[in-house]
């Protein structure tokens, strides 16, 4: 009998919204990530997102369960450079675009092709600049 190989077919990202939705239950992002999934795409989050996503009333343990599911990406030095240097060339301030500009480099170093599941198209299409597809969530 062969063994299936194992490939690595891409890389989904969530941002805020698309982690609030998976941890919610949406159906549309939950099929979202099921079909990345079967593709054998890598689902990963910002370690940056887990703090955008937190409120009051979310439910700790099923985002505990869905972020074990996920591959959480943390920032170091270099990653902060880089995401200020595409602050700088969209033209956005980080007080109001850092956890963006986070989540839109981190996507630019994962493998190909790259899916951003995102409730902001507009600030991430000025700082993937084409790049990566955006998904509205």
């Amino acid at each position: 009998m062969a063994r299936r190989k194992l490939t690595h077919e891409g890389t989904l990202v969530l941002d805020s919204e698309g982690l609030s939705k998976l941890v919610d239950d949406h159906e549309p992002v939950v099929a979202l990530v099921a079909e990345a999934r079967r593709r054998g795409m890598e689902v990963v989050i910002s370690a940056l997102t887990i703090i955008e996503a937190a409120h009051g009333r979310i439910d700790r343990a099923r985002l505990a369960w869905v972020l074990s599911g996920l591959r959480i990406v943390h920032i170091g030095d270099e990653e902060a450079k880089a995401a200020s240097a595409l602050l700088v060339s969209a033209g956005l301030h980080g007080h109001k675009y850092a956890i963006d500009a986070v989540v839109a480099e981190m996507a630019l170093r994962q493998q190909r092709p790259v899916v951003v599941l995102t409730s902001d198209v507009d600030d991430m299409a000025k700082l993937c600049a084409g790049r990566v597809r955006l998904v509205l969530v």
